[in-house]
């Protein structure tokens, strides 16, 4: 990559990694994991409130759910426009920003009085919950090279914990208190997180020093000289639209005459996709030891047996409970050993290295969840299961063969 830009800082490498690894304590990475959990917990509040939403407003479920769509798009583009910048402002200070923009935000739609402005401040709120994304990167930098996979498995466990229980407790605490108080509640919680980070995250030096052009324009660059990003963004988002087959067609699943079960108890096997957050620190652990690579195979085999199982068991409780654990341990799994690789491709550039991977994995995310919906619609489970091996197939190819 050409020097205007990537400027390396005036530091040495081993000697800016020694000083950063002195700055991270395992309480600073239990932050790091809690900042995650309940900052990407914005994104997914309001889905259990959208009904609440509508009546306030006296309007249509499906307009009420532009919403959820707003705070997604926002989420997006937050991650394209907003995450590169950790690479040429110092972290500590766009982080706290942020987190200061998302409190005003989740405040203004608090308040907001109709709801064109409610969209607009979910759009904000989704921009500024890009933080993870943030975090992410700068934990991969902060922790030794021989640790760097478990402890970003470790922060990535918090993030997706507050993905796993945002609905759950939004949905609590709106029906007993008001949705109007659940986004309040959480610009609370953002200015708290911003006042503990304030006091214990350390400061970064930036590594980028050309404009924000050419910072955009050094996405193309790193994808076009980073074979090994290209592959992981596009396993990446195989797997995860494997995983987004599933949990798109679930609920119907749950619904048909095989089970009738009703939201509620969607709900509840959620909750058994904890074990996949809890799997990540393990997988990065691996990664660490026997090697990004080893860690990804072990991960999709993982998923394509948990598929397997389902395709073969899901007509079971206890078939589909297991089949659900282990998809979620396959696929977290999988995901933390890309990270762990893509993280150390050019430490100068984490933090446009992961809009690439994640907007390859959110990319595969949405193909997954679409063509999932489809395999349901005329197909039903075994069309549903078909497909989401068929992904995982891909994603073993991709591993396998791309780019070697």
């Amino acid at each position: 990559m050409s020097d205007t830009l990537i400027t390396k800082s005036p530091l040495a490498p081993s000697a800016a990694a020694t000083s950063a690894t002195k700055q991270l304590d395992a309480a600073l990475v239990w932050l790091m994991a809690l900042t995650c959990g309940l900052v990407v917990a914005n994104i997914y509040y309001n889905q259990p409130l959208l009904v609440a939403i509508g009546r306030t407003f006296h309007i249509s479920d499906s307009r009420a759910s532009l919403v959820a769509t707003a705070t997604q798009v926002g989420y997006t583009l937050g991650m394209v426009l907003v995450v590169p910048l950790g690479d040429m402002l110092e972290r500590k200070n766009l982080i706290l920003w942020m987190l200061a923009a998302a409190a005003l935000c989740l405040g203004g739609a608090a308040l907001a009085p109709t709801f064109g402005l409610l969209a607009m401040a979910s759009v904000l709120i989704g921009i500024c919950s890009s933080v993870p994304q943030l975090l992410l990167p700068m934990a991969a930098t902060l922790a030794p090279e021989a640790d760097r996979g478990r402890i970003v498995g470790r922060v990535m466990s918090g993030l997706l914990i507050g993905i796993l229980l945002s609905r759950t407790i939004s949905g609590y605490a709106g029906a007993h208190l008001g949705w109007r108080t659940v986004f309040a509640g959480a610009g609370g919680l953002m200015l708290a997180l911003g006042a503990l980070l304030a006091w214990r995250l350390p400061r970064s030096r930036p590594a980028f020093a050309d404009g924000y052009a050419a910072l955009m324009q050094s996405l193309l660059t790193l994808t076009r000289e980073l074979p090994d990003l290209r592959r992981s963004a596009l396993v990446g988002g195989a797997i995860f639209a494997a995983f987004s087959v599933f949990w798109t067609s679930l609920t119907f699943y749950l619904a048909s005459p095989v089970y009738h079960y009703g939201s509620d108890v969607a709900g509840f096997f959620g909750l058994v996709g904890a074990l996949g957050a809890l799997a990540a620190p393990l997988a990065g652990k691996i990664a660490d030891t026997r090697g990004s690579r080893y860690a990804l195979t072990i991960s999709l085999a993982l998923s394509l047996g948990a598929y397997l199982l389902l395709g073969v068991g899901g007509g079971y409780l206890v078939g589909l409970v297991l089949g659900i654990i282990l998809l979620d341990v396959g696929v977290q799994s999988a995901h933390i050993s890309n990270q762990t690789l893509v993280f150390s491709l050019r430490p100068e550039a984490r933090s446009r290295l992961n809009t690439v991977y994640m907007t390859g994995y959110f990319t595969g995310g949405s193909l997954g969840s679409v063509i999932g919906g489809l395999a349901w619609m005329h197909y039903g489970w075994p069309g549903v299961c078909a497909v989401g091996s068929a992904f995982v197939l891909l994603a073993l190819a991709l591993h396998r063969y791309y780019g070697r």
